[in-house]
């Protein structure tokens, strides 16, 4: 028996070529059917870690860290061995990152250093 069977027929026709979907920022792209971010699925999603840090590339530590302090979504047991964060959840800690104000960041104080004090002719002061 062979190991691989192709079956063809005389009478099959070629596909039509496939429609090419236009590109954002393209002629026709604006006519095609837009979904909203905002509608609600009729579930509940949870997602894993490896989902999670595609979303939020933050290190297992730092997002640990804000879940203890409680300024990341909880983490919860779907079974002993599967851990799961609730989508909406996430999505909502995203949007509220992006809502908040955003303060002018300080730079260290170099002169606090004790490790590596700063030479004379850097510049830093």
């Amino acid at each position: 028996m062979p190991a691989h069977v192709h079956c063809t027929d005389a009478g099959d026709t070629a596909l039509p070529p496939k429609a090419s979907i236009p590109y954002p920022g393209t002629d026709g792209y604006e006519d095609l059917p837009q979904f909203s971010a905002k509608i609600p699925l009729p579930f509940r999603r949870t997602i894993r870690r490896q989902d999670l840090h595609q979303i939020v590339p933050l290190a297992d530590t730092t997002i640990y860290g804000m879940e203890q302090l409680g300024e990341f979504p909880r983490r919860f047991n779907l079974t002993p061995r599967c851990v799961v964060w609730d989508l909406a959840e996430v999505d909502a800690w995203i949007e509220a990152r992006k809502q908040a104000p955003r303060g002018g960041v300080s730079k260290p104080d170099v002169r606090l250093r004790k490790v590596r004090p700063v030479r004379a002719g850097s510049g830093e002061e």
